[in-house]
């Protein structure tokens, strides 16, 4: 009986492994060529000539005004980078460029004018200015650089324009003037944006008393050969 037993469960159990060794076995391989199979890939699209930024002919202003009850004992100031880089690819219709926050200039006086600011700070009022801008509302030393990349669907239509600024990228339409003489192209424009939309908390004292306004003109004007 015992015999019986275990022949009939040596019997079941080669079955079992059997069956199991069936459903483990892997498909043929393929007799073609899987290379053959898959379709060829597209050329990639010309890019086109690239331009250059000229720093020398570009210019990005940030205008910034005064808020408070007593903001008429503070100045509204102009910020403006001068050395801007970058290139322009007009057979994508897109742009990249960069400038350092550090580089940035404060309150020179012709850009005041421009900006119909009369009254032109002294010398000290500016390099404070340059400090509690890039310490304690910009955080220059951890985010150094501010990125623009900027693109076109069409002719004629607003630039989409993404901005990094603080770790934080804000994107928007743009309508700008364009011009292409001779190769170069120029691109001009105006827009605001607000602080608060990077996470940056306008610079202010005695409780607010004395502040900057959240909201910021950007001015641009940029050339590229």
């Amino acid at each position: 009986m015992t015999h019986h037993y275990l022949t009939c469960r040596r019997l079941l159990g080669g079955a079992l492994l059997c069956a199991l060794a069936a459903c483990s076995q892997l498909p043929p391989p393929a007799t073609h060529s899987a290379a053959a199979a898959l379709p060829a890939a597209p050329a990639a699209p010309a890019i086109g000539p690239q331009l250059r930024i000229d720093s020398a002919q570009s210019l990005i202003a940030v205008t910034v005004r005064r808020g408070g009850v007593l903001a008429r004992l503070g100045h509204d100031h102009v910020v403006a980078s001068h050395q801007i880089t970058g290139t322009v690819s007009p057979a994508q219709n897109r742009a990249d460029v960069q400038f350092r926050l550090d580089e940035m200039k404060i309150d020179e006086a012709g850009l005041r004018r421009i900006a119909g600011l009369e009254k032109q700070p002294s010398a000290d009022a500016i390099e404070g200015t340059r400090h509690n801008m890039l310490t304690k509302v910009l955080d220059a030393d951890r985010y150094p650089v501010v990125s623009i990349h900027a693109e076109r669907a069409a002719k004629g239509q607003p630039l989409q324009v993404s901005i990094t600024l603080h770790g934080i990228t804000l994107t928007m339409a743009v309508p700008v003037e364009l011009r292409e003489e001779n190769g170069n192209i120029n691109i001009r424009g105006t827009f605001t944006l607000k602080q608060t939309d990077f996470g940056l908390t306008p610079f202010s004292v005695m409780g607010g008393a004395m502040a900057v306004q959240d909201q910021m003109e950007l001015r641009f004007d940029l050339t590229a050969r």
